[in-house]
């Protein structure tokens, strides 16, 4: 392995956690540096675009993890000596690192230079900002969700960083909060050209390659052990030795190092500007002659037609790739400096793992005992954790847990994987992914992927003449679940009767006339042996009536004056407000509004094509009319009337779909989304490239 040196700062600082009586800043870095922090309150001085700047005497608390040679994960933790940190003002800061007698600062390195295009900072600030909201009858929220680096079109999040840009110094307008709602990564799907480039980078990364081998012994086999490194080569891997079932993983990540590179190749441009000055990108024809591509149809006589196809299906895959990358490459930037400007909190969806990760029970057994799979799992969740869920809420990790990753990975740095069983184990019964964001109003962020709860009860299903029994669709939260969310939010010092914001990767109302499509006439395909539960997502929360029932119940025990969902996953934008009753007598007012994807249009070819005349032909009943349900005692959830008032139900709903800009129920373009919440009103705006920006 030739060393490649990394740059100092590989990405951030990216604001975190921010509260009253304390805020974090994440940072990553090559080297081990002590990291020292400072805040200052900013003011206007006059109407000439100056400033004045009132340093806050501050506490700082740095905390470390070495997860490589050229890995160190900083989370910053600074605190006022007195009172609080003012609300409703501009807060600055800089970060002085020190190793040795090197001292330096976000300055001395070139971040808070105006006439630097790499610049963190807005207009004439001299630092990067943020600011504590102090009303939830006045707030504004950005929010979003899968962004696939060549995902077709724009990447929608730099979006955020332009409407920053303008109203910076103007706080009834710049939005306090991003929310990261799931797939900041896609860890199943990666580009062709980004592979070979995320090998080289992940030993960067570690300091030495992580020997799958010893977890598989088959990957020291050929063709396996060429076929891991090779561009296209995984799928068999990943689908035989791993029991994944996602349809790309051809080039899935595995090695931890992978998953951190993806990470900071989609967070900041450094790693960018290493991978071309030391030439790791290749092109098709370099990558074929250096064997760096798989060909499933190896190049002999009897596959002669099959490989020629496969070779210009490759080549052509490759190239559109390689351009939809470059778009994503020059948004970097503007997402750096977002990052930097603005507490953001992410929970985890599918993608940041795998593609279907505990769909099933049976695909979580089949993963959990297969020692690669289950290996992967650990790794991805590890990455998880260092670069979101440690910023999202430091006090849910305990020293045990900083010490279980500490030890495994300072191994992991010279190439030894040991402890990896109790490191595993650490990661698969982790219960607390979920956690409460210091927002105003506060927001609960949902674990909807590691809390599920699968019945082994039989469901019946039909297909014609066909009769079967199935299974039934997971409940995305068991009972201890919601238990210990509830717990997690009134620990928060949340109180009932106030405002609440709920983050569900999922949305919990979905278009009803697409989900019952797929419940209608894909779902019961299971009865031909369609494996339908891994071709399409049977995860909506309404496919199985007792958690949506859960759902719906647990948040009417809550008792929030005003309830908001806010979701994504679903690769389009909605809106959407329903009035519950409960059989007895309790009422509930939601406003769920969806935004995704970020950069992943995904309503093309021939799925694409079926959804959209579904859309059609549906559109107009769903845009001027209300949708009156109800849940049986049974839980099944139907469409129905008016007059249900004798019949029994454990509650009933009315749903109504909120028209968009483009006069439609729905937006498949790459949208983010902008939440205006006010005592009176609540406005919803989908900022993308393709409409005048919006004013709000």
């Amino acid at each position: 392995m030739n060393f490649i040196p990394l740059p100092m700062i590989l990405s951030g600082p990216i604001v975190r956690r921010a509260e009253p009586n304390q805020i974090t800043i994440w940072i990553a870095t090559s080297k081990s540096y002590r990291i020292h922090a400072e805040i200052c309150r900013i003011t206007s001085s006059n109407e000439t675009s100056s400033f004045d700047y009132e340093s806050i005497q501050t506490k700082c608390e740095t905390k470390r993890i070495r997860m490589g040679k050229q890995l160190f994960i900083h989370i910053i933790h600074l605190s006022p000596y007195r009172d609080t940190f003012p609300a409703d003002t501009l807060l600055g800061y800089n970060i002085h690192f020190q190793r040795g007698s090197e001292l330096q600062d976000l300055r001395s390195i070139g971040l808070l230079s105006q006439d630097n295009p790499e610049s963190i900072t807005y207009g004439n600030l001299d630092y990067p900002t943020l600011f504590l909201n102090s009303s939830a009858q006045r707030c504004n929220v950005l929010y979003g969700s899968c962004r696939k680096p060549h995902g077709d079109d724009e990447d929608t999040l730099s979006t955020a960083d332009i409407l920053l840009e303008r109203e910076y110094n103007n706080l009834l307008v710049r939005p306090s909060t991003l929310f990261l709602m799931g797939d900041q990564i896609y860890a199943d799907d990666v580009a062709d050209p980004l592979f070979p480039v995320i090998a080289k980078l992940s030993e960067a990364l570690i300091g030495a390659r992580e020997p799958l081998e010893l977890i598989d012994a088959r990957l020291n086999q050929e063709p396996f052990k060429t076929a891991l490194n090779q561009v296209n080569g995984r799928q068999y891997i990943l689908e035989k030795f791993c029991h994944f079932t996602t349809s790309h993983g051809s080039n899935h990540l595995m090695k931890f190092g992978e998953y951190a590179a993806m990470y900071l190749l989609s967070w900041s441009p450094q790693l960018w500007e290493t991978a071309q000055e030391y030439g790791l990108f290749e092109h098709y024809d370099g990558c074929v002659k250096k064997n760096q591509i798989y060909f499933v149809f190896p190049k002999e006589d009897r596959y002669q037609k099959e490989n020629k196809n496969e070779e210009i299906r490759l080549r052509n895959r490759f190239t559109e790739h390689q351009e939809a990358l470059i778009s994503f490459q020059h948004s970097l930037y503007r997402i750096r400096r977002l990052l930097a400007n603005i507490p953001t909190y992410m929970i985890f969806d599918d993608h940041d793992i795998t593609d279907d990760w505990n769909l099933s029970f049976r695909w979580k057994e089949n993963v959990k005992n297969s020692a690669l799979g289950s290996h992967v799992v650990g790794n991805g969740l590890s990455a998880y954790w260092a670069f979101q869920g440690w910023g999202n809420a430091p006090q849910s990790f305990n020293d045990k847990f900083l010490w279980r990753m500490k030890t495994y990975f300072k191994m992991l740095s010279v190439g030894k994987i040991t402890y990896q069983e109790e490191w595993k184990n650490t990661l698969w019964n982790f219960d607390s992914w979920h956690f409460v964001a210091p927002t105003n109003p506060k927001a609960i962020f949902l674990d909807t992927r590691t809390q599920r709860e699968y019945s082994q009860e039989p469901r019946p299903e039909k297909f014609g003449q066909l009769i079967e029994e199935t299974i039934w669709a997971p409940k995305l939260i068991s009972q201890e679940g919601w238990g210990r969310v509830t717990h997690s939010l009134f620990e928060s010092e949340w109180k009932s009767g106030s405002p609440l914001m709920i983050i569900s990767a999922t949305p919990l109302y979905g278009l009803g006339l697409i989900e019952t499509f797929l419940h209608d006439y894909v779902y019961p395909l299971r009865v031909l042996g369609v494996n339908v539960h891994t071709k399409f997502d049977f995860e909506a929360w309404k496919y199985n009536g007792k958690g949506f029932t859960e759902f719906l119940e647990q948040v009417a025990a809550w008792k929030p004056n005003r309830c908001i969902i806010l979701s994504g996953d679903v690769h389009y934008a909605s809106a959407v407000k329903a009035a519950v009753s409960f059989q007895n007598g309790q009422k509930l007012t939601i406003h769920q509004f969806t935004s995704s994807p970020l950069k992943n249009m995904s309503f093309g070819g021939l799925w694409g094509i079926l959804m959209k005349q579904i859309m059609a032909l549906n559109a107009i009943k769903r845009k001027n009319n209300e949708i009156q349900r109800v849940c049986t005692p049974s839980y099944n959830i139907q469409e129905v009337g008016k007059s249900i008032a004798s019949n029994p139900y454990l509650w009933r709903d009315i749903v109504s779909y909120q028209t968009l800009e483009n006069n439609s129920i729905m937006e498949t373009n790459n949208n983010l989304g902008l939440l205006m919440i006010r005592r009176i009103a609540i406005k919803n705006y989908l900022l993308n490239h393709h409409h005048k920006f919006i004013q709000p």
